[in-house]
């Protein structure tokens, strides 16, 4: 979902959690609010773990003895990784269209006539 000012500006931030039923919630604003400085600091942590995980997941791998509960712990943990880094990406890059010019349709070619000639 993005909604859009009058000058087709974005003012709803997908936030980086879920609301009753996992459902997406948003902050309306100019991104300077107390919930947007919140999300900012949520978005960094998540971020934050999601690099220790891979670190983790990068020694996990290497060790041959490793066990098939402790690989799908690892798979569930990346997964929600995946999942919360998806959801930054999401919402930055709406922020960032909104923010960017848009590109000038190109004019359509203006359909010919056919004449009325007769043979």
């Amino acid at each position: 979902m993005r909604v859009t000012d009058v000058r087709g500006a974005s003012v709803a931030r997908l936030l980086p959690w879920t609301g009753t039923g996992g459902k997406p919630c948003y902050v309306l604003g100019d991104g300077t609010g107390y919930v947007s400085r919140k999300a900012d600091e949520v978005e960094d942590i998540q971020l934050d773990m999601a690099y220790e995980l891979l670190g983790h997941a990068d020694g996990l791998l290497a060790e041959p003895g490793v066990t098939a509960p402790e690989l799908h712990f690892l798979a569930s943990r990346l997964s929600e990784c995946l999942e919360q880094v998806q959801r930054i990406a999401e919402s930055r890059g709406s922020r960032l269209e909104a923010v960017l010019p848009q590109p000038e349709p190109e004019p359509q070619p203006e359909p010919q006539s056919k004449s009325a000639t007769s043979p």
